[in-house]
């Protein structure tokens, strides 16, 4: 029994260290979301081009 309570001590005393994401993760995330939907909208740009064109005729 005490081998599962000293195990369990540990457990969490390793979980509370445990720090989260810092600034500079959140900016490397970000940075790849950015680039990301950039390289989307510039591989779409034609086609998203095309059907604003056709709802501006149609108006």
């Amino acid at each position: 029994m005490n081998s599962l309570i000293e195990y369990l001590s540990r457990l969490f005393a390793d979980l509370k260290e445990e720090s989260g994401q810092t600034m500079a993760e959140y900016a490397v995330v970000l940075g790849v979301i950015t680039i990301a939907v950039v390289v989307t909208l510039g591989l779409l740009s034609t086609k998203i081009s095309a059907v604003l064109n056709s709802v501006i005729a149609a108006m």
